[in-house]
């Protein structure tokens, strides 16, 4: 099996970090791999913010958390008044994916752009979890002024990065092997 593809299977979701910040080069590489991902029409639409501010991060996660407790999900709303739950599971880099207004597919567009940054973390040995959930704070009318998100574009996603704390690392869950079927 080729190295990209042993990659693959390695990579997992991480929700428990070490304090320990990454260097602003190890960053650089994993955003570089995101933007080489394919993008509808060439659009390129991905922007990447990169919060490395602590009380920001805290800020984000309480504010996500107290819209929510407002869900008429109720495993949300669960997780929202949870206080050992942290949305953003103290990652000491939080990178939020933000996509042009105008782009053709920019979910599409911002998703590959995030399985290509979360597959290089994994290369280099760094953990890291993206976080469809911060949409509870993304939403707000304050969050694109408080992470500077440029005119022209919507936040829509986050990914947490930082090194995994081995003492209490998760195992990766065995995936389903009878999704597929052939046609010929």
């Amino acid at each position: 099996m080729n190295l990209i593809i042993k990659n693959m299977y390695r990579r997992k979701s991480v929700r428990r970090f070490t304090e320990k910040q990454l260097s602003d080069e190890e960053i650089i590489a994993i955003v570089e791999a995101g933007i080489q991902a394919p993008s509808g029409h060439n659009a390129q639409s991905a922007y990447y913010t990169i919060v490395q501010d602590r009380d920001l991060i805290e800020k984000m996660n309480q504010m996500a958390k107290a819209e929510m407790q407002k869900s008429e999900v109720d495993w949300i709303k669960k997780f929202g008044a949870s206080e050992r739950y942290h949305l953003l599971h103290n990652a000491p880099t939080v990178i939020i994916v933000s996509a042009k207004d105008d782009a053709y597919s920019p979910v599409e567009d911002s998703s590959a752009a995030i399985q290509n940054m979360l597959l290089a973390a994994t290369s280099l040995g760094i953990g890291s979890v993206w976080i469809g959930l911060i949409k509870f704070f993304l939403h707000l009318d304050e969050a694109k002024e408080m992470l500077n998100i440029k005119e022209g574009y919507t936040p829509l996603f986050a990914v947490c990065f930082g090194y995994e704390n081995i003492e209490v690392a998760g195992s990766k869950p065995i995936k389903k092997t009878d999704v597929y079927e052939w046609i010929r």
